[in-house]
């Protein structure tokens, strides 16, 4: 299978640069019907294009945008009942990233990652062209801190929005917003550190799956939201010796 690139690149000044970039490949997000398969007919092609800008409007502040289209020739969804995956048709995707990087100071970093997604299934009727579990803003980002030689730490953050958990997007995929932090102290070959996970507690849901089920008292199965319960407040402490 070919899967041939093409990148241009436009250097229209010392803080700006404009790029364009295309590209044939193919997608999967499950092994095991590949290898099922024998690779037949269950790798669909995937088509991607964005364009985009690197900016730097000062000297300590760095700025990538990008709008994006990526489409694909067949895609997979998750069957909670099953255990399996299933194919479900053309899929188009288009969006728009930014990416920010800035240093404050001699010692502290501020970075932040944002995506917003319109993603479509292709061919179906409005109102049941959603795309199960998809993601639609998620945004990735913190402050890191070397506050001394041996003393540094950094304040992280995940954000991931709702999102539609069936094709006609009755069913919501809940999404969260969680906090991690690190702190490391190193003397010579010795570091100590502790990380903590989830540090305001906040109760989330991670892997979401729209399954039925029938309790006991139920007259009918009713479809609805199966999850796993997101981790908790955690903290650690670890020690590393180099040598």
């Amino acid at each position: 299978m070919l899967s041939p690139k093409l990148q241009l690149s436009y250097q229209a000044s010392e803080r700006l640069n404009l790029y364009l970039k295309s590209g044939l490949g193919f997608h999967s997000n499950d092994s095991r019907v590949v290898v099922q398969q024998t690779g037949r007919e269950i790798l669909p092609k995937a088509y991607g294009v964005d364009v985009g800008i690197h900016w730097k409007p000062v000297d300590r502040l760095l700025i990538n945008a990008a709008l994006w289209r990526l489409d694909l020739d067949q895609e997979f969804v998750y069957v909670g009942d099953a255990g399996i995956v299933e194919p479900s048709g053309k899929t188009r995707r288009e969006g728009i990233d930014l990416s920010i990087r800035y240093q404050a100071n001699a010692w502290l970093y501020f970075t932040s990652d944002v995506n917003y997604t319109i993603p479509r299934a292709v061919g179906t009727a409005e109102g049941e062209h959603f795309i199960p579990l998809a993601p639609t803003f998620t945004s990735i980002g913190g402050l890191t801190a070397e506050l001394t030689n041996t003393l540094s730490g950094s304040l992280r953050y995940r954000f991931m929005d709702n999102r539609p958990a069936n094709e006609d997007n009755s069913l919501h995929a809940e999404g969260y917003f969680l906090m991690d932090a690190v702190l490391n102290y190193t003397l010579g070959a010795f570091e100590l550190g502790l990380s903590i996970e989830n540090l305001t507690n906040a109760a989330w849901k991670e892997a979401q799956f729209e399954t039925e089920s029938q309790l006991r008292n139920e007259a009918k199965p009713i479809s609805e939201i199966h999850f796993t319960p997101g981790t908790p407040f955690q903290a650690r402490l670890s020690a590393t010796v180099r040598f």
